[in-house]
């Protein structure tokens, strides 16, 4: 079952110039130091966005992240860094769904980093669920009633 498209999210400083519309363009974004990883997580993922990314700077790479688990303490070092460093999510929010507002209002401790999209959806990933029909049919209407649910944005 299809589950749809998704995107991450770039935490970039809050002075940077798009930092007050909440877009960033893929040509800026590779201008950074841009925090995602580490490789091992999702190798898909990271080569397919490294891609991307080093269409616009072909000498691109990815800043593994120093604390795996902890997206404050990540923020707080990316704050830190002596050159403009962007902090990349995880595929986080559907294509089509709304803004970074949402992670605005949820960033109480973000080192003044803000959460931003990036223009036109250039890193996406395809989201599925899978499942053996040996389940109990039971477990498989929950599995669909939930996936229905996810993909309508419920």
């Amino acid at each position: 079952m299809n589950l749809g498209e998704f995107e991450p999210v770039a935490w970039i400083p809050a002075a940077h110039r798009a930092a007050p519309c909440g877009l960033i363009g893929l040509g800026e974004l590779a201008r950074m130091d841009v925090v995602h990883g580490p490789r091992r997580l999702s190798a898909e993922n990271y080569d397919a966005w490294r891609g991307v990314l080093r269409t616009a700077d072909p000498r691109f790479a990815f800043t593994d992240p120093p604390f795996r688990n902890s997206l404050p303490m990540t923020l707080a070092f990316a704050a830190t860094g002596s050159r403009p460093t962007a902090v990349l999510t995880g595929p986080r929010h559907r294509v089509t769904a709304g803004s970074a507002q949402a992670d605005r209002d949820q960033a109480t401790d973000a080192h003044d980093m803000v959460p931003v999209h990036l223009d036109r959806h250039p890193l996406t990933a395809r989201a599925g669920l899978v499942w053996n029909a040996d389940l109990p049919r039971q477990l498989q209407q929950v599995l669909v009633d939930t996936a229905m649910a996810a993909s309508s944005g419920e």
